[in-house]
Parts: structure tokens; sequence; C-alpha cells
């Protein structure tokens, strides 16, 4: 059996999931009671269960740092192994969810964001080089900041969540 293969093995089968979706318009919707929806947010929690983990939470806030803050360090102080992020990595002014976890990480897995923009320019083409899709472990948990293209977090989820109990396997030593 190759390594990979014996760390997911050994890794925990059922991880507590938090979602958390970046959306200035959709949380404007929210907080005047007009319905709105959350596709992003749909496509992980969905892609989660499939792989056995477990939603704890879900979460939509606005494109703010202080949010942003906020969410993560209930997540760091908590009871949940992933921190899924939706939105906020784009080039907008307003996308500041990477600049905004990135500090927390302790180690950032570089290789998450190339992952990312390659199955992105598999549908989009070069345009998914707009992207700063970004993850890193903090206290032996994995956070995940992903695009809010239902497409881009749907790709992502798919290639990518089979690795969540390898990664922690190994953050947590």
């Amino acid at each position: 059996m190759k390594p990979h293969e014996e760390h997911r093995r050994k890794g925990t089968k059922s991880l507590a999931v938090a979602v958390v979706t970046v959306s200035t318009s959709r949380y404007g919707k929210k907080r005047e009671g007009v319905p709105y929806t959350d596709e992003g947010g749909d496509v992980i929690a969905a892609a989660c269960v499939k792989a056995g983990h477990t939603v704890a939470r879900r979460t939509l806030i606005s494109d703010e740092r202080p949010m942003i803050r906020k969410e993560t360090k209930v997540f760091l102080s908590g009871h949940e192994d992933v921190l899924l992020f939706t939105g906020g990595t784009g080039l907008s002014p307003r996308d500041v969810t990477v600049e905004t976890v990135r500090p927390f990480f302790e180690k950032e897995l570089e290789g998450f964001g190339e992952l990312v923009r390659r199955l992105g320019f598999d549908e989009i083409g070069s345009a998914a080089a707009l992207t700063r899709a970004t993850a890193g472990v903090a206290r032996g948990k994995l956070i995940i900041c992903l695009p809010g293209s239902p497409n881009a977090v749907r790709s992502s989820m798919n290639a990518f969540v089979g690795e969540f109990p390898h990664i922690l396997f190994i953050a947590r030593g």
C-alpha cells in the first residue's frame, strides 16, 4: 500500500465540517428576509455528506474581514475538523477571504490552489487563473478557501474531499 493510501486508511473517516458562504449580495438578502440561494454551499455540503462527513454548521456572511476572522476563530476554538469557505477568492476589491484567512495558517497547501486552477482550466480556460483559492492547516484542522462559482466548487470538492482524512492525519502528527 502506498503511503498516502495508508494515511487515508488511518485517518478519521467521518469528519465534522463547517461551511461558510462569503457573499455580500446573498448576505444582504438574508438580512432583509428575502429568499436567496446558496448553490456553492449546497454543493460543498452534498460532497461532504457523500464522502461520509458531517456538516456540523453552515453560515452565510458578508465579504467583510471581521466576519471572516470571527468565523475562522470560532472554527479554530471549536470541535469541527474542516472549515470550507466558498466565495471571496477572486480579484474584486471586496474579495478578501484569502488575505483574511491566510494569517491563521500554520502551513499552507500551495498545491491546492494549483489544483483548483488546473481543474478550472479544463472547464473554462485561462480565466481559471483569476481564482486565488487556497488551503492550509492550523491547530490540526484544515481550512479551505474555494471560489464562489458552483462549478468550481463542484470540481474542487470532487477532486479533493477524499484527501481530507489524509491531510488531517499528517497535520495531527
